[in-house]
């Protein structure tokens, strides 16, 4: 019998690497969620592939917020509302939080439209289809631990890459996304209005507050520093093509179809891309994609809410701990979970929904970016932000916090 010899370098950097991997990945594939979804396929159906340099551009932008994102928790071993409390004081910790939950009350409202608008494609009503997700997010936090969790968190987000395989079935011409691509009408409110969803659909406040805690909890090193953001570069890349391959979708669809305009259900959004792949197989693939973006993003934002009001009241926060040690975490896990589920069942406009609340996180991206870059810049040696690439970050930071601020005050007062 022959034995193995030892692993190579290149083996060892591997294993590794899929032992650090997991919160970029799971933080990006909920990224991808279903206001990301309903905001990237209206952009299709309005403006064409007109918004789809945007999807290219937020690349650099998401990687460098996440990376100082996982900057913070490997160095420090602390969770982003800790270190707010331990550099700036109560008062600006709970400012933070409470911003924080208002950004995850809302995504989790959106994701679980989004389920019940798929729940409605296959025939079930709201109330069946929010009883049946919220018992399963109940039963997956109060039974496993923070990697098994993960584990499935990457497994039903990885049915979003069903939109890839839409997007090249729908057979984009090429002559019209060259020509739409640099035909961008910036002066337009209702464009702008979508820039901003787009920004707020991309770069999202409980991003940063889940993949920092994740990183701790995890019990990751700056020994995992390099494997950690290639986690993050690859999620970033990942999610934007996803993105992108649904606006494409939306846009190729429709304008093989001479149409454009308005999807205000899911439904219309399924029959939008239905033309080239037929009712049953659209409306599956459609139905499985969003099903994967929205429940790992449920997943993730209800326990960014939780561990995060944990971490502030400094009582156990961990999906490690049991429901009797943690009583608070799974507590409030369990509130913020029925009550948006409760407020779901009895009806809401899941596109208006979904779009204003990506709208509502560009307007929140001044406090929470600008808490993230002071932090960065106050590690300790090597680990600090600093030189050229502080400034790259300030720019990117501003730019970005910037004009998803002003392209949302002007869509929405236009």
């Amino acid at each position: 019998m022959i034995e193995l010899s030892v692993a190579t370098p290149r083996g060892a950097r591997l294993r590794n690497f899929l032992a650090v991997a997991g919160p970029g990945l799971v933080v990006m594939l909920a990224d991808t969620d279903a206001g990301s979804v309903i905001t990237a396929a209206q952009s299709g159906a309005a403006w064409g592939y007109r918004l789809l340099w945007l999807q290219a551009a937020l690349i650099p932008v998401l990687y460098i917020v996440q990376e100082l994102t996982v900057r913070l928790g490997l160095v420090t071993g602390q969770g982003h509302a800790q270190l707010i409390e331990k550099h700036f004081g109560r008062f600006w910790t709970w400012f933070s939080v409470l911003t924080l939950l208002v950004s995850c009350a809302g995504a989790l409202l959106s994701e679980l439209a989004g389920l019940a608008g798929v729940g409605a494609l296959m025939g079930l009503s709201a109330p069946l289809t929010m009883f049946l997700v919220a018992t399963a997010l109940l039963a997956m936090a109060y039974t496993h631990s923070y990697l098994t969790v993960e584990r499935i968190a990457i497994g039903v987000g990885a049915f979003e890459l069903v939109f890839i395989v839409v997007a090249v079935l729908a057979r984009p011409d090429p002559a019209a996304v060259a020509a739409q691509v640099v035909d961008i009408p910036f002066r337009d409110p209702k464009y702008l209005y979508l820039i901003a969803a787009n920004i707020g659909a991309v770069i999202m406040p409980w991003m940063v507050f889940f993949q920092q805690s994740a990183v701790v909890e995890k019990g990751l090193t700056v020994e995992s520093m390099g494997a950690a953001r290639l986690d993050t570069l690859i999620g970033s890349i990942l999610t934007q093509v996803i993105m992108a391959a649904i606006l494409v979708a939306t846009a190729a669809t429709l304008g093989a179809a001479g149409k454009s305009g308005s999807l205000d259900t899911v439904e219309q959004i399924a029959e939008a891309i239905t033309p080239f792949l037929g009712g049953f197989a659209g409306k599956l693939l459609f139905g499985l994609g969003l099903s994967g973006a929205a429940l790992v993003a449920a997943i993730v934002v209800t326990v960014t809410a939780a561990r995060t009001l944990g971490e502030t009241l400094k009582v156990n926060c961990s999906l490690d701990h049991s429901p009797r040690e943690a009583p608070w975490f799974y507590g409030a896990y369990t509130v913020v979970l029925i009550g948006c589920a409760a407020t779901v069942a009895s009806g809401a406009n899941l596109v208006s929904l979904s779009v204003g609340v990506q709208v509502m996180n560009a307007m929140l991206l001044p406090t929470v970016l600008g808490f993230l870059y002071l932090l960065a810049r106050r590690l300790p040696e090597p680990y600090r932000l600093r030189g050229g690439y502080a400034a790259l970050c300030a720019a990117i930071i501003v730019l970005s916090a910037g004009f998803g601020v002003y392209s949302g005050l002007a869509g929405l007062f236009s």
